[in-house]
């Protein structure tokens, strides 16, 4: 059963400026893409099955995604070296951050207690936070299906 999580951010929020490294070597922040939709998707663990689901939806639909003018970039706190391996795998089209540090989850409080097989453990709630051209929050997902996620932040562009 999905847990539900408190998110610190709301719709209508500035979102927080981020700087990370992403696979390929590059480096990116929030405000390189100023006056653009920024959909910015944060996901548990590169190459799991259901984080593989959302990435492979969203590299599917990237044209789209694209032609509405958006910039689609991926969340986890794996190293760049593990992100490099899942989006050459799986040919994804556009960034994934790498986290490491664990501040932009902190920063968008994504990062929080989960349970798996009984287990209890600190982790990263699969969270997708739709960014305006002014840099505000205008939609958030707290609850993710990874198949269908792609069509639902697609239809809010």
């Amino acid at each position: 059963m999905a847990r539900e999580i408190k998110l610190k951010l709301q719709e209508g929020d500035i979102a927080p400026d981020f700087s990370a490294g992403t696979n390929g070597g590059g480096r990116v922040s929030l405000a390189d893409f100023a006056g653009k939709n920024v959909v910015l998707y944060f996901y548990p663990k590169d190459d799991t099955p259901g984080c593989t689901k959302e990435a492979c939806a969203f590299r599917d639909r990237f044209a789209e995604f694209k032609k509405h003018g958006a910039v689609v970039l991926g969340v986890s706190t794996d190293s760049t070296k593990s992100h490099d391996k899942f989006a050459t795998k799986y040919k994804l089209p556009f960034a994934l951050l790498a986290d490491e540090d664990k501040k932009i989850v902190g920063a968008y409080g994504v990062r929080g207690e989960k349970s798996f097989l009984g287990r209890t453990y600190l982790g990263t709630h699969r969270v997708t936070f739709l960014i305006g051209p002014d840099g505000r929050i205008k939609k958030i997902w707290p609850q993710v299906k990874p198949e269908a996620h792609a069509a639902e932040v697609l239809a809010a562009l």
